[in-house]
């Protein structure tokens, strides 16, 4: 699409947190995060997720009819439970978002977890919600207001997290409720010229993608541009950019911000060709892989290493499009 040169230099939004984010307080630590993804030149800036615990949290901290347990899930996520079909007690990143937009230029980004994810890691039977997908209605409903929102504020790149859609289990979701929740979410009947809404459907790629399935998660999902990952150069990595409609927009996970080393660049520019000869680099962007920190006081580099895959990023992209960005 036209103005994909926009978000060339992308990431998830999740940033290692600061030392002493408590003693300098977060406006502090935002302010200095916007400082330093400007001077890495990332075409996108985010809050970090340095207000919220983990990337689950722009919802579940401002929603009603979620409890928080005592139990630890996959990836270190504290498990919410739904106990009511959930309510928004007011807007929920928006003011956020506002405040980068007073912060810089660059265009300000938001990533949200998708309503299929949290409705199928909330649900659970006997708790007040008939089932999965009444769930996943509601969340669908409250994220879908928030993005008309922030988008009335002025963002311009809205990130829907889902990290079980390249995967075959969604508990109790099915495949097709899955696909019909984050639908719902990413529709807007008026979407101003600039605005790009994307889905992140899983951190990495499937040991075999399934054409039919990727066919139907494109198709089924009208996002303009989908965060897939590109890692290793695998056949099921380039199924996922193949399957990948002409008209949607692709950012390229192609550093893992799981792993200290950075990556051999000409290595991963052979795997971005490989890319190329699939979808027109001209509807692209590039990132890592996923969130820095997706879980607060987890995070998966240290800030150093963090700062080295990010101006990895930043070459790569100036290597595959030249300065025009």
């Amino acid at each position: 699409m036209a103005d994909t040169f926009n978000y060339r230099i992308d990431h998830h939004g999740s940033l290692v947190r600061p030392p002493d984010l408590a003693a300098t307080g977060t406006d502090q630590a935002v302010q200095d995060a916007v400082v330093l993804q400007r001077k890495l030149r990332s075409t996108v800036v985010t809050d970090g997720d340095f207000p919220r615990e983990d990337f689950r949290s722009a919802v579940l901290d401002g929603v009603s009819g979620l409890r928080r347990t005592d139990e630890t899930g996959p990836e270190g996520l504290v498990r919410w439970v739904a106990e009511s079909l959930p309510r928004a007690d007011g807007p929920l990143v928006a003011g956020w978002a506002a405040r980068l937009s007073e912060l810089t230029v660059i265009a300000p980004k938001v990533a949200l977890p998708s309503p299929a994810y949290l409705a199928a890691t909330t649900y659970q039977p006997g708790l007040g919600v008939s089932c999965a997908r009444e769930l996943g209605e509601a969340l669908a409903e409250i994220i879908r207001a928030e993005i008309a929102l922030l988008v009335s504020k002025g963002v311009r790149l809205i990130q829907l997290n889902n990290p079980l859609l390249l995967d075959a289990d969604l508990g109790p979701l099915s495949y097709e409720d899955a696909l019909a929740v984050d639908a719902s979410a990413v529709r807007l009947d008026d979407r101003p010229e600039g605005v790009r809404i994307g889905v992140c459907p899983g951190w990495t790629a499937p040991a075999e993608a399934d054409r039919a399935r990727l066919e139907r998660l494109y198709g089924e999902i009208p996002a303009d541009r989908w965060s897939l990952p590109l890692l290793e150069g695998s056949e099921a990595e380039l199924d996922l950019v193949r399957a990948l409609p002409e008209d949607r927009d692709v950012c390229l996970g192609v550093v893992d911000a799981t792993v200290p080393e950075p990556e051999d660049l000409d290595t991963v520019l052979t795997r971005i060709d490989a890319a190329g000869e699939l979808k027109d680099l001209e509807d692209a962007a590039l990132s890592p892989s996923r969130g820095f920190a997706d879980v607060a006081n987890r995070p998966s580099l240290t800030a150093e290493q963090q700062r080295r895959k990010l101006v990895l990023v930043e070459t790569l992209a100036r290597y595959v499009w030249g300065n025009e960005f």
